[in-house]
C-alpha cells in the first residue's frame, strides 16, 4: 500500500520515500529527534546562507565605498594640479612683459618654444581627465610630471630673464659711466675752447717765437719720403724760426702736438704747462735761440700705431705759447 503512488500529488523520489518509510519503521521518539535534527540543519543552512550574503552585500558596499572616496581623492587632485597650471600660466604671462630685455631671439624662441609644448601637453591632460568619468591615479601622475615640467621650465625661464635683466644693468650703468665721461670730456673740451681763445690773442703778442715753413712729411724705414701715410715709419715735422729781436734769447723747448683723422693725439712724449694746466704732447725739441733765424728745424715721431689717410693737424708750443697750427692732408 506505501508504495502506491498518491494521485492528488507528484510522485516521491525514491530517495525521499525511503527515508519516510524509515522514519515510519522507527519509534514515534526517534523520528521526533531525526524531525527536529533536520530542522536545525535546515535553520543553520539558512544563518549560515543569510550571514554569507550579507558578508558579500557588505564587503561590496565596502568597495564602492572605498572607490567613491578614492575617485572623490583623484578629483581633488585633478582640481588641485588645474589650479597649479592656471597659477603657472599666469606666473609666465607677467613674465612675459619682461622678455622685451632679451636681446638674443634664439634664447627668446627656445624658452617660448618649450614653454608652449609644455603648457599644450598639460592642457590635453586635464581635458582628457575632463571627459572621464572616472579618474586613474597613473593618469594623476602624469599630469603631476607634466606640470612639474612646466614648473621647471617656468622657473628657468624666470632665472634666464634676472640675468638678462642683470647683465641689462650692468650695461646702463656703464653706458652712465660713459655718459659722464662724456660730459667731461665736453667741459674740456670747451674749457680747452676757451684756452685757445686765449692762445690766439697772445699769439700776437711780438715776444713769442716766429714759425714759418711749417710741413709734415711722411717717412719711410729709410728716411725717405713715403708717399702712402699707412707705410710711413716716422712723422717728420719742419719749420724755420725766423730772427725775432723781441724775442728773449736762451734755451727753448719747442712742444709738437699731432692730431690724427680720427681727432687722436699721436705718441707719448709726455706733457707741459700750458696756460695753468697739463697738456699732452707727441715730442719735443730744445734749441738754442741767439735772436738769429734758425732755419731746418725738424723735430720727429716714430709710428707706434696704425695711421690713415686724412688730415692730420700739428701745433707748436713754446714759452707757453702756442706758435702754430696748421693742417696737412696725408694719403
Amino acid at each position: 500500500m506505501n508504495n502506491i503512488p498518491d494521485n492528488n500529488g507528484p510522485e516521491m523520489p525514491k530517495g525521499r520515500e525511503e527515508e519516510v518509510r524509515r522514519m515510519e519503521a522507527a519509534p514515534a521518539s526517534t523520528r521526533r529527534l531525526m524531525i527536529i535534527v533536520i530542522a536545525v540543519c535546515a535553520v543553520l543552512a539558512l544563518v549560515a546562507a543569510f550571514f554569507v550574503y550579507n558578508s558579500i552585500k557588505a564587503n561590496k558596499a565596502l568597495e564602492e565605498a572605498q572607490a567613491e572616496k578614492e575617485q572623490i581623492l583623484l578629483d581633488a587632485a585633478t582640481r588641485d594640479l588645474e589650479r597649479e597650471s592656471a597659477e603657472l600660466d599666469a606666473e609666465f604671462a607677467q613674465f612675459e612683459n619682461s622678455r622685451q630685455y632679451i636681446q638674443n631671439d634664439s634664447i627668446k624662441r627656445q624658452l617660448s618654444e618649450k614653454y608652449e609644448a609644455a603648457r599644450l601637453q598639460v592642457e590635453k591632460l586635464q581635458q582628457e581627465l575632463k571627459n572621464q568619468k572616472k579618474k586613474s591615479a597613473a593618469e594623476i601622475a602624469k599630469l603631476r610630471n607634466e606640470i612639474d615640467t612646466l614648473r621647471a621650465l617656468l622657473r628657468h625661464y624666470v632665472e634666464e630673464i634676472d640675468r638678462l635683466n642683470k647683465e641689462n644693468q650692468a650695461l646702463r650703468s656703464e653706458n652712465e659711466e660713459i655718459k659722464e665721461q662724456n660730459q667731461k670730456l665736453n667741459t674740456q673740451v670747451a674749457e680747452t675752447s676757451r684756452r685757445n681763445e686765449v692762445l690766439s690773442e697772445r699769439m700776437t703778442l711780438a715776444e713769442k717765437l716766429n714759425v714759418t715753413g711749417l710741413s709734415l712729411t711722411a717717412l719711410n724705414k729709410k728716411g725717405k719720403a713715403e708717399k702712402k701715410v699707412q707705410k710711413a715709419t716716422q712723422l717728420m715735422i719742419r719749420f724755420t724760426i725766423p730772427q725775432n729781436n723781441s724775442t728773449p734769447v736762451g734755451e727753448k723747448t719747442i712742444y709738437a702736438r699731432i692730431v690724427s683723422p680720427s681727432g687722436q693725439l699721436l705718441g707719448n712724449g709726455g706733457s707741459f704747462s700750458f696756460e695753468g694746466a697739463s697738456v699732452a704732447c707727441s715730442a719735443r725739441k730744445t734749441i738754442e735761440y741767439a735772436g738769429e733765424e734758425i732755419g731746418g728745424v725738424t723735430i720727429y715721431w716714430d709710428v707706434d700705431t696704425p695711421l690713415m689717410a686724412g688730415d692730420y693737424t700739428v701745433e707748436l708750443f713754446a714759452d707757453n705759447y702756442r706758435l702754430i697750427s696748421r693742417t696737412f692732408s696725408l694719403k
